[in-house]
């Protein structure tokens, strides 16, 4: 049973097409990213997920739980960090949580809240009223309210925009030893480097339509090709290397590497040449660059 089925999603508002059909699936134990531009519909999808707005049309399922014929069983198999910061001011942040374990009828909970608190840094606030908190603060208890019922799938929407480095470092902890324990993780972020650090499947929204949903180690080899930069003594490129020029700047030779064995051919080729090198830079495309060219490439509508 997968963790998550969205099954050709559909949302309109008016005559605008939020989502135009969207189907994927998230497998439990995953750390997924949800990755788009603003407006490409990661965060009415995740509302739909939560139900937060029903869908057009389409299905959506977590846990084999349909989120509106069966949205009891859907609303306890996952937990919402969303991006905005909603909160009771009249509550102190342990009350928060108490209240939160109330929701979902769980008793006892004062253990598992007292991990959390202490996981998220928060354990020196655990009595201090919500509206006292700073801005990060206040999103390290929106965090633990989505854990709080310890839900198996575990959704994050911007999680860390706007937050320290500190927060950043300890919820990612956190959220590793959740995902080890086999919680899934769905993650929406603009940091791209926490999905490559972090993801093993990620997918990409654009105009409410999925253009990718791959393997992250897969999605890594498309795009941009590996680049190597040279510098060489005397410096000038032999001619049998010409054709792998990409682009010659201030003595430095950025050649196209179409894969990591063409190196040792390329080196013979400057030792048969007498040239020799002073230094060598091989550069990998990170997951920014396939995200631009991905949806700079992606037709509109598409």
């Amino acid at each position: 049973m997968s963790a998550i089925v969205f099954d050709h999603v559909i949302k309109r508002f008016g005559d605008f097409e939020a989502l135009g059909g969207v189907s994927f699936t998230v497998e439990q134990g995953d750390f997924f990213a949800l990755l788009g531009p603003n407006g490409a519909g990661k965060t009415t999808l995740i509302s739909i997920l939560g139900g937060l707005t029903q869908a057009s049309s389409g299905a959506v399922k977590v846990m084999g739980h349909d989120v509106a014929g069966d949205y009891r069983a859907a609303r306890r198999a996952v937990g919402i960090v969303p991006q905005e910061l909603v909160f009771d001011p009249f509550f102190t942040v342990r009350e928060t949580l108490q209240f939160q374990s109330g929701y979902f009828g769980l008793k006892d909970n004062g253990a598992w809240i007292d991990e959390i608190l202490e996981n998220l840094g928060l354990t020196a606030k655990a009595n201090t009223n919500m509206r006292a908190l700073s801005g990060g603060m206040k999103r390290r208890v929106m965090v633990a309210q989505a854990l709080v019922h310890r839900p198996p799938v575990i959704v994050l929407d911007e999680p860390t925009a706007g937050v320290d480095v500190e927060l950043r470092q300890t919820l990612w902890a956190f959220i590793q030893r959740l995902n080890k324990d086999g919680h899934t993780i769905v993650l929406t972020t603009h940091y791209l480097e926490e999905a490559e650090a972090l993801c093993n499947r990620i997918a990409m929204l654009k105009q409410g339509r999925l253009i990718a949903l791959e393997e992250k180690n897969a999605l890594m080899n498309r795009g941009k090709a590996r680049s190597l930069t040279l510098r060489l003594r005397p410096a000038e490129l032999p001619a049998a290397l010409q054709p792998l020029l990409v682009a010659e700047r201030d003595g430095h030779f950025e050649l196209k590497l179409s894969e990591p064995d063409a190196l040792t051919d390329i080196l013979l080729a400057l030792r048969a040449a007498g040239i020799s090198v002073r230094d060598i830079e091989v550069a990998k495309p990170d997951l920014e660059d396939i995200f631009v060219s991905m949806m700079r490439d992606a037709p509109q509508g598409a």
